[in-house]
């Protein structure tokens, strides 16, 4: 691991090699950057405007040079310090005439801090306007003035007195100032927002606040931090519209690429004793710095600042160039922004742009800009970055002294981006990511899924989200159909790379129609961890992106949710997410109906009574294996309850409380005359003297279960598998492993199997070299009026699983209490309670399907032919 990554900033060291954007930069000249591989690459981000002529320029290195050769002192606070002096009085000169004070600092930050404390010694108030969306430094004070909660919250910013208007809106500028009357010390501004996403405002915008300012005795702050210095074609952004602030502040630029440092200029009416005498820097002000300093003016000023006319005409090329790309763009690109070397490009992609395709989610979630510059890193050797605030943009900020032909040959690297990204090919556009083949043909994509959008219905339509995830690595395929191009390898590759960056996402919408005539809203919120990366994520990890996704659906107005697959696995059957303030189901008790329903057709079509039968569950301490145990019990000759050999005592405890409610269950049924079929276990248990009374303590049949010697148990407890499978008539399969554990040799011939594990648990060896053996899937329903779910969930239209099947209808019932949640919420009411709803709205067992597909008519007659062989 890279020392960055591993000591100074793991966080920001895994997405940068998520995105292989943590090169390692070894020379830089000029306009470009190089790394330890020898590549070269443009640089169009210049240290987010700090680099004003680019890396390591020979004048300010020669300056340094001559400064060591002088043996000027450095750090002598306190005295008249020379180079500071010098490079105030420049300051003043190129500034405006009546900012007459300078105080200096070490960074854009300070700079910002040093403002804030300025203005209110000055003006006696504590009030700070600011406006949203801006960026100010990250340092408590500059943090509070940035307008953007996200990066606040976690730091107890912002501290008292702090506001915010809309940026380029003066009526909220007088609004706030005219109800907050001498309460404001300072209104701070950029002229253009930065990291806002390259923001201008209204044209004449910064007069007529700075006239508001003065109208209302408040301070009027310009941070010229990334636009001061030539930036923007002007050596102030300020000069465009010809006003003046009463404090502006500077850093980035002044620095030369080289060394920190910052300015706070202030006219003489704000400058304060107060301050003065209070304020004051160890670093601040040093020589080094400042003879840098004066160097960068000196180079700035020169030829009456010939550099800014370069800058104003490179800065049109570039624009007019992205312009043209705008044009012939126009479903990729939204605006191009700013002026001079300070552009952006706006993207304007959703979900829409590229329906059933990865990039369009990344968009929705602020990530395309981070993978565009990702893209063009890679790929074209340019680099660019990012805004921090505006998710949709990124700048376009090189060197101030940029050449006409790198300008060109940087348009040509984002036109071959655009390119690339016009086609809506993820695989394609993320190929650089991952190791494949670099001459991989990838076919002309088209997007097949439609967007659906349903208006809202009346209060008497039922709401509810169901959560999803990747079972495997091939479920990304079923959504971005893109990426079957890839091999699982590949796949692996790609999607390690970006789960940990995508949040869920609404991926699709439906309404259902019950056979009653209610209908219901609903949503599937995706979580793009796989079964495998659930399972080995921290707890608590886990647990925080479920409710993320959980409060997605409750805001997108969902009254119930259902946890999918291992998302009810992994959250203890629903049990860990209890207070997420939304009832919650797992949808277990209609699986373990609907899981039954198929048992019995199939042992109906292949001719096997159940009364005669041995049943076997894998999984049987799971909700849904001992649901399932429970409804079948009362039918078979024989339970084999089969647990984890991993936990072998834990595991036979449990099994042994299960076989004993089971036992107790029976025996209340014959307490209630129920007539049992002969050879059922119920049958057995009536010939039985030792049988408990149905009243009696649970303890009492958990002694009665273990009476029995193997051989002669209505109800085996096992956890030998391999030994005890073969037994089995029919098995059932409901666990949170994701191993294949059955497999063509420990089978009984003639087996029917029900798999309900998802990823299933039953090998595809079993296909191909067990004719005998018929294995079908658990829990796929025919949703009423077929609907379509939205999106490819591997199933005809209208197929759902029954975990779904179970949220719908309970939204349909309006049922906004938690159901099926852990183990002993589904219980023997609540599986009864869904099978009765089932039958109210329509919902049924659809045909029957194995692996993932419709089990077909010649399956079935192969396994019926070579049964009736056996038999013959």
């Amino acid at each position: 691991m890279h020392p960055y990554i591993q000591y100074v900033n793991p966080h920001l060291g895994k997405l940068l090699k998520d995105l292989k954007m943590d090169k390692q930069f070894i020379r830089g000249e000029g306009c470009y950057l190089y790394d330890n591989q020898g590549n070269q690459y443009l640089d169009c981000v210049a240290s987010y405007g700090a680099l004003p002529f680019g890396s390591n320029p020979k004048e300010i290195w020669d300056c340094i040079h001559n400064f060591y050769q002088t043996k000027e002192p450095n750090f002598i606070q306190p005295s008249a310090l020379n180079a500071a002096g010098e490079l105030a009085k420049k300051l003043i000169e190129i500034t405006h005439e009546k900012l007459q004070y300078v105080t200096f600092t070490n960074s854009g930050a300070e700079s910002v801090e040093v403002a804030i404390k300025l203005c209110r010694s000055s003006t006696s108030r504590i009030g700070i306007l600011s406006t949203k969306n801006s960026f100010h430094g990250k340092t408590l004070g500059a943090l509070s003035a940035t307008g953007k909660n996200s990066y606040q919250q976690a730091f107890g910013a912002p501290i008292n007195g702090f506001n915010y208007v809309k940026y380029g809106d003066l009526d909220s500028l007088e609004h706030e100032l005219e109800n907050n009357p001498a309460y404001y010390a300072a209104f701070i501004i950029e002229p253009i927002q930065g990291e806002g996403g390259i923001v201008e405002p209204p044209k004449n915008y910064l007069k007529k606040a700075k006239e508001l300012c003065s109208k209302y005795r408040v301070l009027f702050i310009l941070d010229e931090i990334q636009t001061g210095l030539g930036r923007t074609g002007t050596l102030f952004a300020y000069e465009e519209e010809n006003v003046y602030p009463d404090v502006i502040l500077l850093a980035k630029a002044l620095g030369g690429g080289i060394v920190p440092i910052g300015a706070c200029i202030s006219t003489a009416e704000v400058y304060n004793e107060e301050f003065a005498i209070q304020h004051s820097s160890t670093f601040a002000g040093n020589s080094f710095a400042c003879r840098v300093g004066l160097k960068v003016l000196e180079i700035l000023t020169r030829n009456n600042q010939e550099i800014t006319e370069t800058i104003k005409k490179n800065g049109k090329i570039l624009k007019n160039n992205l312009l043209t790309l705008k044009d012939r763009y126009p479903k990729i690109i939204k605006s191009i922004r700013g002026r001079g070397l300070m552009l952006g490009i706006e993207f304007g992609i959703d979900r829409n742009t590229f329906p059933g395709s990865f990039l369009g989610i990344m968009a929705e979630q602020d990530l395309l800009t981070p993978v565009v510059s990702s893209y063009l890193l890679n790929n074209e050797k340019l680099r660019v970055a990012p805004t921090l605030n505006g998710n949709h943009v990124i700048r376009i900020e090189p060197p101030l002294n940029i050449t006409e032909n790198q300008c060109l040959a940087a348009i040509q690297g984002i036109e071959k981006m655009l390119e690339v990204l016009n086609e809506g090919n993820t695989a394609k556009f993320l190929s650089y990511l991952i190791d494949t083949d670099s001459n991989k043909q990838y076919n002309k994509f088209v997007h097949k899924h439609e967007s659906r959008v349903f208006s809202s219905g009346s209060d008497d339509e039922g709401r509810f989200a169901f959560l999803i995830h990747p079972v495997d690595l091939k479920n990304y395929c079923e959504f971005d159909e893109s990426l079957y191009i890839f091999n699982e390898n590949e796949l692996h590759q790609l999607t390690s790379s970006w789960t940990n960056m995508v949040e869920p996402f609404a991926v699709s919408q439906t309404k259902i129609i019950s056979a009653s005539g209610k209908e219901a809203f609903g949503e599937f919120i995706a979580i793009p961890k796989t079964a495998e990366q659930l399972i080995n994520m921290p707890k608590d990890q886990v647990l925080n992106e479920l409710k993320t996704a959980i409060n997605l659906g409750k805001k997108r107005g969902a009254k119930i949710i259902g946890l999918g697959a291992y998302t009810s696995v992994v959250s203890m059957g629903g049990l860990y997410l209890k207070d997420s303030d939304v009832p919650l189901t797992t949808g277990n008790s209609y699986t373990v109906v609907s899981a039954a329903d198929a048992i019995l057709y199939s042992m109906e079509k292949l001719e096997i009574l159940p009364e005669y039968a041995t049943a076997g569950i894998v999984g049987a301490t799971g909700s849904i294996g001992k649901g399932i145990t429970k409804l079948i019990s009362q039918s078979v000759s024989r339970l084999i309850l089969i647990g984890n050999p991993k936990n072998k005592q834990s595991s036979l405890k449990r099994l042994y409380n299960i076989a004993g409610e089971i036992y107790k269950y029976l025996a209340t049924l014959i307490n209630e005359d129920f007539e049992f079929t002969p050879g059922s276990i119920g049958y057995k248990l009536l010939k039985m003297n030792n049988l408990p009374n149905w009243d009696a303590h649970q303890k009492e049949f958990v002694e009665f279960s273990k009476s029995f010697e193997m051989k002669d148990s209505p109800i085996i407890v096992t956890t030998s598998i391999n030994e005890m499978l073969p037994l089995a008539d029919v098995i059932i399969s409901a666990t949170n492993n994701i191993d294949k554990l059955i497999t063509p040799g420990n089978l009984k011939y003639g087996a029917i199997i029900c798999d309900m594990s998802r990823p299933g648990n039953v090998s595809e060896e079993v296909q191909q070299l067990r004719p005998d053996v018929l294995v079908i899937d658990g829990g796929v329903i025919e949703v009423p009026g077929l609907p379509s779910l939205g999106w490819n969930f591997g199933f005809e239209k209208g197929l759902a699983y029954a975990c779904m099947a179970e949220t719908m209808m309970l939204a349909l019932e309006h049922h906004y209490t938690h159901t099926s949640i852990g183990s002993s919420g589904v219980s023997l009411d609540s599986i009864l309670f869904t099978r009765d709803l089932a039958k109210k709205h329509g919902f049924k067992l659809a045909n029957l399907r194995s692996f993932d597909r419709p089990l077909s008519n010649e399956r079935w007659e192969t396994v019926l032919n070579t049964r009736s062989q056996k038999i013959g």
